[in-house]
């Protein structure tokens, strides 16, 4: 199939890839897409295009875009705001808060107070900052509201 008949037949096969600069929300993220003919052509053209990327600067230059929006912008409190990270449990949003301080905690990457209402009624736990693998193990709350 020549490149004039490519661009004007339907592609039933379309790839988006999602290179993220952590594993956060908040890393910058590229989603371009990707079509082909066939799912040999499309898997092709995602190494020619992530290739591309690369060697022309474009993920440096996301990068440093990133970088300097989050050194000069400060994100503003209400709508949109993505100052305070949620989760879902039950359904609903969870806002995560601040950790209580703990005595004897030998967590060195620092908690995030997580909480929520499962079928067992509400809980709540500080749950390690670090990439999941390398992750303390969570700290429950216990019926006196401390956290071990």
């Amino acid at each position: 199939m020549t490149d004039a008949v490519a661009s004007v037949a339907p592609n039933p096969y379309k790839v988006g890839v999602t290179l993220k600069a952590a594993a956060s929300f908040e890393a910058e993220w590229l989603t371009p897409t990707v079509y082909g003919a066939t799912g040999d052509e499309t898997a092709k053209r995602v190494v020619e295009l992530v290739k591309a990327l690369a060697d022309n600067g474009v993920i440096d230059i996301v990068s440093h875009a990133a970088v300097k929006m989050r050194e000069t912008h400060q994100p503003t409190a209400g709508k949109g705001s993505n100052n305070v990270p949620k989760t879902f449990s039950g359904g609903k949003v969870q806002t995560q808060q601040s950790s209580p301080a703990t005595d004897g905690d030998s967590c060195q990457h620092g908690r995030t107070l997580r909480e929520g209402n499962g079928k067992n009624g509400p809980w709540a736990a500080l749950f390690c900052s670090a990439p999941k693998g390398s992750q303390c193990d969570p700290l429950w709350r216990q019926k006196d509201g401390s956290f071990t």
